[in-house]
């Protein structure tokens, strides 16, 4: 199977090209570099069935260039702006790198007849809502431009699928952690600490709560979506199991990079940033129904991230 990976070279991104490789695919990771890094594919690029490209999809005559040489039989659409911070600083980022490269995939897919897509959505487009949320929960409200720009994506992904064919899974990921992640709250205390290790400074109060997902967990929630769904257009949620604080996983950072007399102040308010959903809950049952289970729960999953982007730096 000839696999086209966008955002290949970014953090979850990377992980699926490892894994698909491993299941016999020939893969075609293309990344603009925006949060890619090309460390997170150099064991790969030596590999006769990996085949990098440094390219925007939105570049549509280079996109239909690649799609016409490499004969794609399904696209993981993963290109993305996963930072909301950066994005609430910059409306039009999301609306061009999260919404804009998705139409611009699927037209590629429906110009070269390729009829299965993988979708990285996310639990932000449901804004704020304290209800253990199942895939068909409202109502949808987000309050962050990578919220609505996914929500709009995903509605783009509908129509494609039921106008023209594409079989689409669409999976709304949770807060995902591990090596190889360029942002997000393990990461940005790590840096933190190493620019100053006496103090670490925490947005919010410290009780945002969410569900962590270990991101090898993460890719097995994929593959069996991918693998098991039949429908013309399949949602899901996937999610660790039980919710993490905020508070917590500075503590676990601060313990594990061997630093108990750090001071852990915190800034107040009930969220890091504008944007920020403090907390959410998501009902997992349906990819559970499929055969997957998240090896680790919420909080083993970030004591055992930390120490993996400890081994591997960051």
């Amino acid at each position: 199977m000839n696999v086209l990976v966008t955002g290949g070279a970014g953090f979850i991104g990377s992980h699926l090209c490892d894994r698909l490789l491993a299941r016999g695919a020939q893969v075609w990771c293309v990344d603009n570099m925006h949060l890619g890094r090309r460390r997170n594919i150099a064991h790969l690029e030596s590999r006769p069935d990996f085949h990098f490209f440094e390219l925007d999809v939105l570049q549509r005559e280079a996109l239909d260039s690649l799609f016409a040489k490499a004969g794609f039989d399904a696209v993981f659409h993963m290109a993305a702006n996963s930072d909301i911070a950066a994005g609430v600083a910059d409306s039009r980022l999301d609306l061009t790198l999260n919404h804009l490269t998705t139409l611009t995939v699927l037209e590629a897919m429906r110009a070269h007849g390729v009829k299965r897509l993988f979708f990285a959505s996310t639990s932000a487009v449901f804004g704020e809502n304290d209800a253990l949320l199942g895939e068909d929960a409202g109502p949808l409200q987000p309050i962050s431009f990578y919220g609505a720009s996914k929500l709009a994506a995903e509605a783009y992904v509908s129509v494609f699928a039921h106008t023209f064919g594409v079989s689409a899974v669409v999976l709304r990921f949770p807060n995902v952690i591990g090596e190889r992640a360029t942002h997000g709250v393990i990461y940005d205390f790590l840096a933190k600490l190493r620019k100053d290790a006496s103090r670490l400074q925490v947005l919010g109060d410290g009780n945002q709560a969410k569900p962590y997902l270990y991101v090898g967990d993460l890719i097995d929630a994929m593959l069996a979506a991918w693998d098991k769904s039949k429908d013309p257009l399949s949602v899901y949620h996937a999610a660790g199991i039980e919710t993490t604080t905020v508070r917590e996983i500075a503590e676990i950072v601060v313990a594990a990079a061997g630093r108990p007399d750090t001071c852990i102040a915190y800034t107040g308010g009930d969220r890091g940033w504008a944007g920020d959903v403090p907390r959410f809950r998501y009902d997992i049952s349906r990819l559970q129904s499929l055969g997957w289970q998240p090896r680790h729960h919420s909080t083993d999953a970030v004591r055992f991230a930390v120490e993996r982007i400890l081994a591997n730096g960051f």
